[in-house]
């Protein structure tokens, strides 16, 4: 994997903004019957996206495969409701959400879980982007984002160096 080294902090205005582009995006694939969050950074647009859509049945599926800044093994840390797969197997519009599709290698492993589903994030890096099959905003592999949880104000130096 290459090693991130430039970041790309995004605000909360802008993750906001982003979000409802995504839903504007997503309404014409609707409606859908339920929304599967990848915890965590899937929560605050699945609830953004949730509200613009309509969305009242929210599910999450819990999956760690990063430590701070590296990418490690996936793991489920809790699955996906069974009412919520048999919809997926029957046919029903269930909508994926996650803040990001770096690798792609969590997006495989909720892909397996729900193969029928619409998949979608805000941002997405080139190596999983095939993954998803909805995205706003595309960064390079090497860009590291830092959403507005992971932020407090403090100084920022230039980019070209120096103090100002």
């Amino acid at each position: 994997m290459t090693q991130p080294n430039k970041p790309f902090p995004v605000s909360w205005d802008q993750f906001h903004r982003d979000s409802r582009a995504l839903a504007w995006r997503l309404h014409s694939e609707g409606p859908f019957a339920a929304i599967v969050a990848i915890t965590r950074g899937g929560l605050v647009p699945a609830a953004i996206i949730a509200r613009e859509l309509n969305v009242r049945v929210i599910e999450s599926v819990s999956v760690k495969s990063y430590d701070h800044q590296s990418q490690g093994k996936i793991i489920v840390l809790k699955s996906i409701n069974s009412d919520i797969l048999a919809a997926d197997a029957a046919g029903q519009k269930v909508l994926i959400i996650d803040d990001l599709v770096d690798t792609g290698a969590t997006a495989r492993v909720v892909r397996d879980m729900l193969p029928n589903a619409h998949f979608a994030t805000v941002y997405a890096k080139p190596q999983g982007r095939d993954m998803v099959d909805s995205f706003i905003t595309e960064v390079s592999q090497d860009t590291w984002i830092f959403f507005p949880w992971d932020l407090d104000f403090t100084y920022a130096a230039p980019i070209a160096g120096g103090t100002d």
